[in-house]
């Protein structure tokens, strides 16, 4: 008795309806994921982008407050906004005391908070937990409560500061109303407000940096400053930018502490872009206003690609 076999089936039709149920199982994946994204995405297209584009074209014209009746009565100027903010002295002004609050500010701001990471990591063991809370406390606090109460420290005759400078015999300066010591003051304001946030991430990376290599480099008799330059600043290096480009996003559009503390004065000496916007928001010029938060924009952009050039990990 001879028994006959069916020859083999092709392998492409063997196959063929598991792949059919691969991309039906696929397509039917893509359709939910897309529905369950459709509310995000319309709440970020109406709310998000279109506004954007909006502030964009209005960057072009010359839109002020009295053609919010009639928006399309508005003239496209085209590049004439730009060319009248890079010309316009106070804005140039305002630009400069951005520079120097953000290149004073940042790197205070990242020394101070690795210093207390280090402290919080090695240096103090009783009530760390009381000193990580206390750093941070003013990160949660309102800004505007803290601009108040920095304002009365920092009063030249009766301030808490120059009451203890004279405890001492400094006679100390008018902190807010002296041109030459408003910025600095603003700055010392500022790194006190925000090194508890940096002061977090550099703990978790501390605490990320294997111990072994440590214990490795002081047999060989590397000092404790050797082992902190060469094994855990490299390491860290990916932290070093994260809280550089945060911090340096967040000091590019400072405007909280000149507003509240000193309006952007003494002698304009702490105004800052952002604050410079809003006035001109407020006087109306909403087209001028629109291009220099783009100029802002770009400043951010090329700011953030220099610290990335200079931090970013050697491979």
């Amino acid at each position: 008795m001879t028994t006959t076999t069916a020859p083999p089936a092709p392998v492409g039709e063997s196959t063929a309806p598991g792949r059919r149920r691969t991309r039906a199982a696929a397509r039917a994946e893509g359709r939910a994921a897309w529905i369950l994204a459709l509310p995000f995405c319309l709440l970020f297209l109406t709310f998000t982008a279109w506004p954007v584009l909006q502030s964009l074209f209005m960057s072009f014209t010359d839109t002020r407050s009295r053609d919010l009746r009639s928006p399309f009565s508005v003239d496209v100027v085209g590049l004439e906004n730009y060319t009248r903010a890079l010309s316009d002295p106070l804005f140039l002004q305002s630009m400069r005391n951005t520079a120097y609050f953000v290149l004073v500010g940042v790197p205070l701001t990242l020394v101070v908070a690795l210093a207390a990471a280090v402290a919080l990591n090695r240096g103090i063991h009783r009530f760390r937990a009381v000193f990580r809370l206390g750093f941070y406390t003013p990160v949660i606090t309102s800004i505007v409560a803290i601009a108040v109460v920095w304002r009365f420290l920092l009063q030249s005759d009766s301030g808490l500061v120059n009451t203890v400078l004279k405890w001492v015999g400094i006679d100390g300066p008018n902190w807010l109303g002296d041109p030459h010591w408003s910025m600095p003051a603003l700055i010392l304001m500022a790194t006190w407000r925000n090194f508890g946030t940096g002061m977090i991430i550099f703990l978790a990376g501390l605490q990320a940096v294997p111990w072994h290599l440590h214990e490795a480099a002081a047999i060989d008799g590397a000092s404790s400053w050797k082992r902190f330059r060469y094994i855990t600043l490299p390491l860290m290096r990916p932290t070093i930018l994260f809280v550089s480009v945060t911090t340096g996003i967040g000091y590019l559009q400072f405007f909280e502490e000149p507003f509240v503390m000193t309006n952007g004065g003494p002698l304009n000496s702490t105004i800052s872009m952002s604050m410079y916007t809003y006035k001109q928001f407020g006087f109306g010029n909403y087209g001028y206003a629109a291009s220099i938060n783009y100029v802002i924009f770009v400043l951010v952009a090329v700011v953030t690609a220099i610290q990335f050039r200079l931090l970013r990990e050697e491979r």
